[in-house]
């Protein structure tokens, strides 16, 4: 199953739960200028410029977090390819999958600008740039 939260309520279950894995699945251009989560394991679910599957994304992954029953946190810069990492990872026989709602930029505002109504950064939530 994959569970939907919100930037704050997933920030609070990686307080909680030190077995969870928060992975990034953004580019390594936006996980690095962009800025990430503190902690957050870069694992590019689909990389620039040809955007083309990161076809070892479940090993990768599998790598970072062995325990298949223990909490993943997914996070992109709007939710969309957290969501489809998820359901690879899914059906790779992980259990309990977080996707990151609104990611880390949040959605576009009606000046099509991400970052002014919802995302991690939005939400003041830790954060740091590489």
């Amino acid at each position: 199953m994959i569970e939907n939260l919100d930037p704050k309520q997933s920030w609070n279950l990686l307080q909680q739960n030190p077995e969870a894995t928060l992975v990034d699945v953004r580019t390594k251009m936006e996980h690095t200028f962009v800025g990430h989560p503190p902690g957050a394991i870069l694992i590019p679910w689909k990389e620039a410029p040809d955007w083309q599957l990161n076809l070892n994304f479940v090993a990768e992954v599998s790598k970072a977090a062995p325990n298949k029953s223990a909490p993943v946190l997914l996070l992109c810069r709007s939710g969309q390819r957290s969501l489809d990492a998820a359901k690879v990872l899914e059906e790779a026989g992980f259990q309990h999958l977080i996707n990151i709602v609104d990611g880390f930029e949040g959605p576009l505002d009606e000046n099509k600008h991400r970052g002014n109504i919802g995302g991690w950064r939005f939400h003041g939530l830790p954060w740091e740039q590489s």
